[in-house]
Order: structure tokens, then sequence, then C-alpha cells
């Protein structure tokens, strides 16, 4: 699909524990759907470790391919919650407390162990902004285009809506999909003639399998709503087709 790079983003999940297997993501789905609703195209996906070269070096490259990068996880009390500090040398920023970060969290842990690994979270690149977590204690941050975000998937979802004031948007995405009840290699010639017919709409072909045979999902997104539906329907005729024969 061709976007601009005005309305395109990137995801960056930062963690050992999703490479190992041992925490399953969650925020990839709900980030990108809730960007499409603002038109805004997810492009890419990484999943990197706690590594502070490799963490500066992927960040510095996709802060300059795309309009935004929403990076996920490291920004905790311990050890190897790295983001924040990794994030500003990507800038060559100095790490320090936040002032208003630090007061957040000063204020929320009156009644306990205010120590050093808590006060940790307050610290992020000099100059960032704020993303308020209104159930939780430690603040999310931005700086320029890119967007640092926890690993919690709760706490993502409670902070997106906040930058919605602040990304500019494109059109929305449209999405529709149709149900094939065909083995995807008996349509993908028809399949690939309707996409060189619309070249501005991403086609998807997701096969399947289940009790009674296999079939093929079809899914086509883009902007245009109108082109969309026509498209829509040019892949129901073929698989009417294929289907009656």
């Amino acid at each position: 699909m061709n976007f601009s790079k005005e309305f395109t983003s990137a995801i960056l999940i930062i963690g050992n524990e999703i490479l190992s297997g041992r925490t399953v993501d969650k925020n990839t789905s709900f980030i990108a759907k809730w960007l499409g609703e603002l038109g805004i195209s997810v492009e890419e996906v990484r999943v990197i470790p706690d590594k502070e070269s490799v963490i500066i070096n992927t960040l510095n490259e996709l802060r300059k391919k795309y309009q935004y990068v929403f990076t996920t996880g490291g920004i905790g009390p311990t050890h190897d919650d790295i983001t924040s500090e990794s994030v500003a040398k990507a800038f060559e920023k100095k790490y320090d407390y936040n002032k208003e970060a630090y007061a957040i969290l000063e204020k929320y842990y009156a009644n306990s162990d205010f120590n050093e690994g808590r006060k940790k979270m307050a610290k992020m690149p000099e100059g960032a902004n704020l993303i308020y977590n209104e159930q939780g204690s430690a603040p999310a941050f931005y700086i320029e285009n890119v967007f640092v975000l926890p690993g919690i998937p709760a706490y993502v979802e409670l902070m997106l809506p906040q930058l919605k004031k602040i990304l500019v948007s494109g059109k929305k995405i449209i999405s529709v999909s149709c149900d094939a009840k065909l083995r995807e290699s008996s349509i993908a010639l028809d399949l690939s003639n309707i996409q060189d017919r619309y070249p501005d709409i991403d086609i998807g072909s997701y096969p399947y399998s289940q009790e009674g045979g296999f079939g093929t999902v079809l899914v086509m997104r883009a902007v245009d709503e109108a082109k969309v539906l026509r498209c829509k329907e040019e892949v129901e005729e073929m698989i009417r087709k294929h289907t009656s024969n």
C-alpha cells in the first residue's frame, strides 16, 4: 500500500521477555488498529532485546524512516529497564529526572518506600513531554516523533488516546473482508489480476484450515472507501465464479 511518509509509523517492541516467549505481545494489535482509525499506517514492527546499542541503532533508523515511532517496554524500575536512557542517547539528550514526573511519583509513593528503582521511572531525556498514566504511577513520554510507552497493555490502552490531539492524522483506513471457502492456490491468479487493477488497495490473502476443509480470508485495505467497496464486489464475484465451478 502506498501511503505518504507523513501518515506512516513503526512499532518497536523492546524486551527480552517477548523474544524468549515468556510474555505474549498484545500491544502491536491494539496500537496498529488505533492508528488505523486515525489514518496512520503501521509499516513495520520490530521486536528487539533490552540491549542499549540495538535500541539506539534501531530507533535512529526508524525515526528517520517514518513519521512516528511507538516503543513499548523497558521503562520500569529494574536494572534491565534501559529504554529511557537509550532513547536519550539516541537523541543525544541529557538523561535525568523530569521534575514533573518525579513529583507525580513522589506523591504516589508518599506512604511507601520511594526507593531508587521507583525514582528511576522519573528519569527520561531532557525536553521530553509526559504521557500521563491515570491508573498507575509512572508517566510515559514522547520526544519529537518517538512515543515511549510501557509494556503493560492496560497502560498502553489508557495512554494512547491522549496522543490523538498530538498526532497528524490522515484519512481513516477502511478495511473490509471476504471469507472464501476455497483454497488459496485456486484463486491466486484471479486475485493477482484484481490486485493489478487496484494498485492503491492492499489485498491480503490469509489461508486457514478447519473441520470440513480449507478456506481463505481476503482483506482489502485503503483510504478510498468507494474504491475498496468496488474492489470487494470484484472479489466476491471472483469467489462466486470459483464456487459455482
